[in-house]
């Protein structure tokens, strides 16, 4: 699995360093992590999730008869709260707000209010649900704490329409037919519902299930002000996945069950510009590997699409959603048997998959939500874990449309222009094409490597002449902004009949020839001027068969055995 080093560290506590990559970590004293994500009217970036505190107890003789009253008198001491993070477009921290609610809390959802505030949905750990409203400034509008008698938690809070939420989660089985909220089941929990005004009045609570373990996960409100809710339920050892449409006032219309042979869990549906609906769920296959799921379907419940996505490692979509021309960004997790990764997935608009990305280091990372930014890059909120350590902290990435980490400076659009402008006639010719994060990729035939090769053919030569005698001046002209270029071999997969651990050695070292190829070649037919500027900025680099070019779901192993160039800037 591919490992990409964070290049922006932030250290509340501390430190605060970055470079030209926006991948801020927030790393607090316990345990942090953050859940939703979305962009502010300002063009900021605002995320929400939890943090934990820790101070000493003044010494008390009170005695407690019941576990909860004694957490409710220590939870200012030590225990989750709501955070609330802003960060600018130069991904620096301009707000970072805990709660001081007089329980543990933790948030689950974001969502803008008309006067750029914002809605936060949570619960509290001893089992109440809360809506927040928050000014811009993150100040306590009004604070509502609602549920059943019994044990709730909240999976989501969507803004609807009307400018009010829709609070969706589970509740305990109040296992009373009189319970004036008892729609139907008298399992573990019920779907829990709960629908809010703009000014924070409750219009309806209403519970939904069977007799088994039900659990409402997400939902999406249609055009016609009809929501559709997602939600599981769990018997024996299965967990099939329901889908609900109901009125706006919750009475429901009709309920779809999708069953399973294998274990199916779903994570985000939303609401498409055609007005159809997207699902994203993690189904284990025969293998008991996690993959990816995806069910585009109509408002009368009909299947447009079911596309399962096949990946080298166990991955999981935890949201998704649609750019202005139908494609997809999906952000989750993908993990091996030693660690797990951050990941970001770009799909077309048949739900196809184009490429996939890994962010990381060695421990456990993951990303819970994103949102698409007004200028189509698109910013996640997640879970970063450093090192050696055993504690999570608060993760905010920015991506460009293809899934690359977008970088903070602000020449960073003035390059990609520079560099399309530089060598348009290779791009209109198909024989490279250049990336936002300013990653320039060799796309024509004649300069992919041969099975097992990193020698230099005389096409290829001759290709990076007239490569260098653009690039090269162009380096030399911008040297004042450019940190570094990079010269990134990569292979295909497959290594004859060697095990996976050899196939990957030999993969790597072949990797790295053809960095060396590359870059020797290049750096030697230079002035020896050139040659000094250039030593301050080349690096070669191998990564082995853990970028392959993929096509359809499958392996383009031609593509795959390839050199490219990535400036990144100071």
């Amino acid at each position: 699995m591919k490992q990409i080093i964070f290049l922006t560290l932030l250290l509340l506590s501390s430190l605060y360093s970055k470079t030209s990559d926006y991948s801020v970590i927030i790393d607090k004293p316990f345990s942090d992590a953050l859940f939703d994500i979305t962009e502010d009217y300002d063009r900021s970036i605002s995320a929400v999730g939890f943090s934990r505190e820790f101070k000493q107890n003044s010494h008390t003789s009170k005695t407690y008869t019941n576990a909860f009253d004694y957490l409710s008198s220590v939870s200012n001491k030590h225990g989750s709260q709501i955070h609330l993070l802003k960060l600018n477009n130069k991904a620096e921290v301009v707000l970072s707000k805990a709660t001081k609610l007089s329980r543990f809390t933790e948030a689950v959802a974001l969502a803008k209010t008309p006067a750029n505030g914002y809605y936060i949905g949570g619960y509290t750990l001893d089992g109440d649900l809360l809506i927040l409203k928050l000014d811009s400034n993150g100040n306590i509008i009004f604070n509502k704490t609602f549920g059943t008698k019994n044990y709730d938690r909240m999976n989501n809070l969507i803004l609807m329409s009307d400018g009010g939420v829709l609070a969706v989660g589970s509740s305990v089985t109040s296992r009373s037919a009189h319970d004036s909220m008892f729609e139907t089941g008298l399992g573990k929990n019920d779907i829990y519902i709960t629908r809010f005004s703009k000014d924070g009045a409750k219009l309806w609570s209403k519970k939904y299930g069977t007799k088994y373990d039900d659990r409402g996960i997400d939902a999406s409100e249609a055009r016609d002000g009809s929501i559709i809710v997602v939600s599981t339920t769990s018997y024996d050892k299965n967990k099939n996945v329901t889908l609900m449409r109901i009125t706006e006032n919750g009475n429901r219309m009709w309920l779809k069950h999708y069953k399973s042979e294998n274990l199916v869990t779903p994570r985000k549906i939303i609401r498409l510009r055609d007005n159809n609906f997207v699902l994203a769920l993690s189904e284990y296959n025969n293998m008991q590997k996690e993959q990816i799921r995806l069910i585009k379907f109509d408002l009368y419940k009909n299947v447009l699409i079911d596309k399962k996505i096949f990946t080298t490692y166990p991955s999981t979509l935890n949201d998704i959603k649609e750019f202005s021309d139908g494609s997809f960004i999906g952000v989750g997790y993908v993990k091996d048997t030693y660690n797990t990764d951050g990941l970001v997935m770009i799909l077309d608009s048949h739900l196809t998959m184009r490429n996939q990305e890994h962010y990381g280091q060695d421990q456990y990372d993951l990303f819970n939500a994103v949102t698409i930014l007004h200028n189509s890059q698109a910013a996640a909120a997640g879970v970063h874990t450093n090192n050696n350590s055993q504690e999570t902290n608060m993760w905010i990435a920015k991506f460009n449309r293809d899934g690359t980490l977008a970088q903070i400076s602000t020449n960073v659009t003035n390059f990609y222009q520079k560099l399309c402008d530089i060598f348009k006639k290779e791009i209109d010719e198909h024989i490279i094409t250049i990336k936002e994060d300013l990653t320039i990729e060799l796309i024509d035939k004649s300069l992919y490597f041969k099975v097992g090769e990193y020698k230099l053919t005389d096409k290829q030569k001759l290709f990076l002449d007239g490569f260098s005698k653009k690039l090269v001046p162009f380096l030399n002209a911008n040297k004042e902004q450019i940190n570094t270029l990079e010269i990134n071999g990569h292979t295909s997969s497959e290594w004859g009949t060697e095990n996976f651990a050899k196939g990957y050695v030999k993969n790597e070292k072949l990797s790295i020839n053809r960095s060396f190829s590359t870059l020797s070649y290049i750096f030697l037919n230079q002035s020896k001027p050139t040659q000094i500027n250039l030593s301050k900025i080349l690096r070669g680099s191998g990564f082995s068969y853990s970028k392959k070019m993929m096509l359809n779901d499958s392996e383009d192993r031609e593509k795959s055995r390839r050199v490219a160039f990535k400036i990144i800037l100071k």
